[in-house]
């Protein structure tokens, strides 16, 4: 069993390949807030278990065994966070650090009664699916709010990035999950955009919060 070091650093190699397609000891170092020294040698630890693909001066990667074992503990992550929003009311703005801790439990049974009682979800809070038992794990399909046309209407379905603050400013706009928007203008000079949702009729976005923004087409 890969200790609670061990699993933050499989986790979050996972999920910064999933979003930038690679990862380097920098960019571990850096999220997970280590020196260099203390982050290469986890990396060449995790190596000797066969949970991570490591050579001097290339990307990382996580071995098929690596994969899972990260998969599974983003489960639990995840359902965790679901559990505290739909089950305990708590908002989604807070759940992560709760999850943080929660996740490293080590009993299958615990997280497949959780699993249960929200009906097996699919995503989390933030619209970010949730792996298997067999850590397996959904492909991602949206666009980004930023890639849409005036004229556009469009779902709110997922967030590529759950920072408290971000969720506390999207909560100050009345923004969550399943919000339908129509794109009314989009500003050539900085790519920020005008858009109506609900009791909203003009709210403007700027470009950095619409590439956070994921969303699907809906019909015109």
């Amino acid at each position: 069993m890969a200790s609670v070091t061990e699993e933050n650093y499989l986790k979050a190699l996972f999920i910064l390949v999933s979003e930038r397609g690679m990862a380097t000891i920098s960019d571990l170092s850096s999220l997970l807030k280590v020196s260099l020294p203390t982050a290469n040698s986890m990396i060449k630890n995790l190596k000797k278990q066969d949970l991570v693909n490591y050579e001097k001066y290339k990307p990382l990667s996580l071995t098929e065994k690596g994969k899972r074992e990260a998969a599974l503990v983003l489960r639990k992550h995840r359902l965790t966070e679901m559990f505290l929003v739909t089950q305990m009311g708590f908002g989604w703005e807070v759940v992560h650090e709760i999850a943080e801790q929660i996740e490293h439990i080590d009993s299958s049974i615990f997280f497949e009664r959780m699993d249960e009682l929200m009906g097996h979800p699919t995503i989390d809070p933030h619209g970010s699916p949730i792996p298997d038992k067999d850590g397996r794990i959904a492909e991602e399909v949206y666009e980004q709010l930023s890639s849409c046309k005036v004229g556009d209407k469009v779902r709110l379905i997922a967030l590529a990035h759950s920072a408290a603050d971000f969720l506390k400013y999207l909560n100050n706009r009345d923004l969550q999950l399943g919000v339908e928007m129509k794109v009314i203008s989009v500003e050539p000079f900085d790519g920020s955009m005008v858009v109506s949702y609900s009791n909203h009729s003009s709210e403007t976005l700027t470009h950095p919060v619409c590439e956070r923004l994921r969303v699907e087409l809906l019909e015109h």
